[in-house]
């Protein structure tokens, strides 16, 4: 399945239908009178997070949602029918982004089986025997039903994960992720294997908790550089940080630094999650050079490194276990401190 993380999409929900004239021809009762019913309800549109999708290719090929109209009023004072509401369903982790200059976020489901009524349907007009009064015995007058609403909308996707991986193209993310899920990550010795996030599973230790594999970054990448920083966003809440470094790598530090600064300069809070550095692919240099290169890249990043090589399975449980312990740690809050807002998004 291919994965598609943003769309732009048109919805409108339902007019209402119009209020019926007519009046009763009944025997037996004198002088008859209005029995024209009102129009029913149009339909509105509704937005459902679902689970079991993770990419929003089905919008690329369906890009107009109209919910039906409601059904005309009739006589006998019969309202008519209010039309279907139309549920459009959408990955867990869906934005609706406004179709302006800003992109303001409209809604976030963020919760499976969440639904939201984003467009209401119009209401049907009234019929002619809402008009009878005591001096308009006979009115003819009625409604048309009130139009629906209409809006183009940007649908964008943010993967729920609980851990992050994050590094250089080639820092062996995907090669990660495949060995402690059951994802199947294209791995190759060039750069930019990973054209699109991956997400796995791990079960570690009695619990799991979910990875998210997105491509490589290298300088400039907040500027557009390489696949750019537009994949980013499917990391923003997760809450751990795992930055692989290639321990290959001609300097270290510097390959921390180029992808902290891309972190930072992306903003949406990324510099402030709760992080684990790991120098990957020990298993291709010496103990002392291991040692070396970790003690450098700690001077670098401030925290304990830890060596792992994910081809070869060294150290990947302590690696775990520090996701793990920093997943389940307590989140620390600050009321006087705002959440930063989404920053400005573009769609290309």
């Amino acid at each position: 399945m291919h994965f598609l993380d943003q769309a732009k999409i048109f919805v409108r929900s339902g007019a209402g239908g119009p209020g019926a004239v007519s009046f009763r021809r009944e025997k037996y009762i004198e002088y008859g009178g209005p029995d024209g019913g009102n129009g029913g309800k149009g339909g509105d549109i509704v937005f459902e997070a679902v689970h079991g999708l993770n990419t929003l290719i089905d919008f690329r090929y369906t890009q107009h949602f109209r919910a039906p109209r409601g059904k005309g009023g009739a006589g006998s004072n019969r309202t008519g029918a209010g039309g279907e509401d139309l549920v459009i369903k959408v990955p867990v982790g869906t934005q609706i982004l406004a179709d302006d200059e800003d992109r303001s976020v409209l809604a976030d489901l963020t919760k499976e089986g969440e639904r939201i009524v984003f467009l209401e349907g119009g209401d049907g007009g009234r019929g002619n025997a809402s008009y009878k009064t005591s001096t308009n015995r006979a009115p003819r007058q009625h409604q048309k039903g009130w139009d629906g609403e209409e809006m183009y909308v940007w649908l964008r996707l943010k993967l729920l994960a609980d851990v992050g991986l994050v590094g250089l193209p080639n820092a062996g993310k995907s090669t990660f992720i495949n060995a402690v899920t059951n994802a199947d990550a294209k791995v190759g010795a060039y750069a930019f294997t990973t054209l699109r996030p991956q997400l796995g599973v791990v079960s570690h230790r009695g619990r799991e908790f979910v990875v998210a594999d997105i491509p490589g970054l290298i300088e400039g990448a907040a500027d557009g550089a390489g696949i750019g920083d537009r994949f980013l966003g499917h990391i923003e809440r997760t809450k751990v940080l795992l930055h692989l470094v290639d321990c290959n790598d001609e300097d270290v530090a510097t390959s921390y630094r180029v992808v902290r600064d891309e972190l930072v300069a992306y903003g949406a809070g990324l510099e402030d999650k709760a992080l684990v550095v790991a120098l990957n692919k020990v298993d291709t240099i010496d103990a002392e050079l291991i040692e070396a290169l970790t003690a450098e890249l700690e001077q670098e990043c401030g925290c304990k490194v830890m060596a792992l090589s994910a081809a070869g399975g060294i150290g990947l449980e302590a690696v775990l276990d520090a996701l793990a312990e920093r997943i389940d740690a307590p989140v620390e809050t600050d009321d006087e401190v705002e959440t930063p807002s989404d920053k400005a998004w573009s769609p290309l």
